[in-house]
């Protein structure tokens, strides 16, 4: 998630400024994109039958007269395009067999809008319900089975825009399983196909409505179809109440302060830290900077903490729809911003969004060395703009670029050192992080 300066959108919670990367099966998220956590249902929509039936009145060969409910239904159409919308709403409240609230045709018309309107998958709409979730979640607690999901067009990697719901070439995939969640524990991965949740086919639904469907309350279970390479397995998850632990550190041999950081929340900034500046005094001379399976988050939060070790210049530069760009430089005062202090970043295909930010920045000022896989490959930036009824529209607003003006968007941002990630999750073989100690202890 992205958040954005304060003089060119409101404050949350009336707008949420997000580098998000889809919705997290989780929830921490809408950071990297969408979490699936605790919450609603997230229920499609109906598909047409494929029986026809008779009418059981004659049909009228004669030219149709004009919709009486035109006579009492105003609509004010902002352009001649949307003379149709009105139209249908007209006819829907003058003649449709069935009572139907406008609430819930609104809903409906801006769910389409977005869904299918915009070609975005990161674009979306949250009914009120889910909206209240949505920021709960932010809070880092939150439950669900701890994952970060996204959209992937397995044709052409680089057209997401093609892709606002599901279908046999844009797929549902894992991002990343949060640490210690029972995603992780199931032995969900990062690229992970998700194929059917429950037995119900994914195919024609939003990632946004997908993510509600496997939320639910802690203890439950929810059974995903999950496709790795060519193997479909069902995976059962038991939903659980999850705290994020935004920082962990250790101080390994020879004097390697270790950092992981999960999510990029807005209390993420001063945890890291708190973190860095205690294995700085336990005697830390070099470190390891974990960004793996980290699906991204504030862009304050990207700037603060990619500021600890970068001493001057540009981070990253945002440019708006209309042109406008915004540039975030480092700030000062950061506990690891000299030479000496050597930094090793370890990055993946989970690492995503805010992650890519602050991988990006370090390598490209030289102040660290990336180590691992190539990450996501997100440059969007969203922000979350309150409804009137209470829901929520999260809105592509930018492109974020890296100093250089590299787009990371397809192929992501590549490390300088390649190194794969072992093929069983279970293991304790950790050939990525042994890679960067040898780095930094010249090896």
């Amino acid at each position: 998630m992205l958040e954005t300066p304060a003089s060119r959108r409101p404050t949350p919670l009336g707008v949420a400024a997000l580098l998000v990367l889809a919705l997290v099966v989780a929830a921490a998220a809408f950071f990297a994109g969408l979490t699936v956590g605790r919450g609603g249902s997230g229920i499609g929509e109906a598909q047409p039958s494929a029986t026809v039936r008779e009418s059981l009145a004659p049909i009228s060969t004669g030219t149709p007269g004009p919709t009486p409910i035109l006579e009492t239904v105003t609509c004010a159409a902002p352009s001649e395009a949307f003379a149709v919308l009105c139209e249908t709403y007209a006819q829907i409240q003058g003649d449709y067999v069935d009572e139907i609230s406008d609430e819930d045709l609104v809903d409906g018309a801006v769910r389409g809008m977005i869904e299918y309107g915009l070609e975005d998958p990161y674009s979306g709409y949250l009914p009120p319900s889910q909206y209240e979730e949505a920021l709960e979640d932010l809070s880092g607690e939150f439950s669900g089975i701890g994952a970060e999901v996204g959209m992937e067009n397995t044709d052409d990697p680089d057209d997401l825009g093609a892709c606002t719901v599901v279908t046999q070439t844009c797929v549902m995939v894992v991002v990343a399983p949060l640490a210690g969640s029972p995603a992780e524990a199931a032995g969900l991965r990062a690229g992970d196909h998700i194929l059917e949740i429950d037995g119900t086919s994914t195919l024609g639904e939003s990632v946004s409505s997908l993510v509600y469907e496997v939320r639910g309350a802690a203890g439950t279970d929810v059974t995903l179809t999950v496709q790795r390479d060519d193997d479909v397995t069902d995976v059962t998850i038991t939903r659980a109440v999850i705290d994020l632990r935004e920082v962990e550190s250790e101080l390994l041999d020879g004097g390697i302060g270790y950092l992981r950081l999960t999510t990029f929340t807005d209390r993420a900034p001063q945890l890291f830290q708190e973190a860095l500046g205690g294995l700085l005094d336990q005697g830390a001379s070099d470190i390891v900077l974990d960004l793996r399976a980290n699906p991204g988050g504030y862009i304050h939060a990207a700037r603060s903490i990619a500021s600890q070790f970068v001493p001057a210049g540009e981070l990253l530069f945002t440019v708006e729809h209309e042109g406008s760009v915004d540039r975030y430089v480092s700030e000062e005062g950061g506990l690891a911003q000299a030479d000496a202090i050597r930094l090793v970043v370890l990055v993946d295909a989970g690492s995503a969004s805010a992650s890519e930010i602050v991988a990006a920045a370090l390598q490209e000022s030289g102040r660290g060395t990336l180590v691992g896989q190539p990450t996501f490959g997100k440059n969007t930036v969203q922000i979350w703009n309150d409804l009137p009824n209470g829901g929520g529209l999260r809105l592509t607003t930018d492109r974020w670029f890296t100093p250089s003006h590299d787009s990371v968007s397809g192929g992501g941002v590549v490390p300088d050192v390649l190194v794969e990630a072992p093929d069983d999750p279970t293991t304790d073989a950790d050939p990525q992080l042994d890679r960067a100690i040898e780095i930094l202890t010249g090896g």
